[in-house]
C-alpha cells in the first residue's frame, strides 16, 4: 500500500532542506529560488515552522533554522555511534592518508555525514558534518544501501569485510574507499570512509588504507 502523501508538508520540508552549512541564512526571495515556492506560501508555512522553533526570520527579514532543528540533531546523533567513540578513528585515517575522513549513515534516500575529519592537504575533498550526499552514488553510498539490504545490483566490488571502493561517482576528481561499521548485534551503524583527490588517492593508496580502516571500524563495534 502506498504510503499518504501530504503535499504542505513536503513543502514545509523543502523550506528546511534548502538550508545547508554553506547557505544557513536566505532571504525570502533566494528561499522562494531555491525551492521553486511562492513566496506566499514560504510566508505562511514559515509562520507555523517558526511557532514550533523550526525556523526564524530575524528584523531584515531573514530566515534562518530554528533551535527545534538543533535539538532533534541531537537526538538522531543518539542513536548512532558517538562522537567520542568515532573521532580518534577519523584522526588515525586522516593522519595516515592524508585524506579526509568520515562516517556516514543512512536517511532515507540520502547519505549524511555525520562526523568527519578533513584533510590536511589545501587540495581535498571537504565534506561539513551533517552534509547531505546521493545515497546512489560514492563508496559510503554503496556500503549503506547494500548492509540496508537493498539491491545494489551485484556485489563484486566487495571484499569479505564488506569494503568498496569508487572513482568519480560523487565528483570526477575524488576516490574513495568505505566499509561498515555494525553494532554489537550486527546492525549497520554506518559507513566508514576515506576520501580524496583521485589523482593522488589512487589504487595503491586506497588499497594500503584498507587494512586500518576494517580494523577501525572493527573497533567500533566493540
Amino acid at each position: 500500500m502506498c504510503a499518504t502523501r501530504t503535499e504542505s508538508v513536503e513543502r514545509a520540508m523543502s523550506i528546511l532542506n534548502a538550508f545547508s552549512a554553506h547557505r544557513p541564512e536566505m532571504t525570502l526571495a533566494q528561499l522562494a529560488e531555491e525551492t521553486g515556492l511562492h513566496k506566499s506560501t514560504i510566508l505562511r508555512l514559515t509562520t507555523s515552522m517558526a511557532i514550533y522553533g523550526f525556523v526564524q526570520r530575524d528584523s531584515e527579514g531573514v530566515f534562518s533554522v530554528g533551535p527545534s532543528v538543533w535539538r532533534l540533531g541531537l537526538i538522531f546523533r543518539r542513536d548512532f555511534t558517538r562522537r567520542e567513540h568515532v573521532a580518534p578513528a577519523l584522526r588515525m585515517l586522516a593522519e595516515a592518508t592524508g585524506e579526509t575522513a568520515s562516517f556516514y549513515v543512512r536517511s532515507g534516500n540520502e547519505r549524511v555525514c555525520l562526523y568527519r575529519e578533513n584533510s590536511p592537504n589545501l587540495l581535498r575533498f571537504h565534506v561539513e558534518e551533517g552534509m547531505r550526499l546521493r545515497l546512489s552514488t560514492g563508496a559510503s553510498g554503496m556500503v549503506l544501501r547494500h548492509f540496508s539490504g537493498e539491491d545494489v545490483g551485484g556485489t563484486d566490488g566487495f571484499n569479505s569485510a564488506g569494503t568498496i571502493m569508487s572513482v568519480g561517482e560523487t565528483n570526477p576528481n575524488i576516490s574513495s574507499v568505505s566499509t561498515p561499521v555494525f553494532s554489537r548485534d550486527g546492525a549497520l551503524q554506518g559507513a566508514l570512509t576515506v576520501s580524496g583527490l583521485a589523482s593522488r588517492f589512487d589504487d595503491a593508496a586506497r588499497k594500503a588504507v584498507v587494512p586500518l580502516l576494517e580494523s577501525l571500524a572493527r573497533s567500533l563495534t566493540a
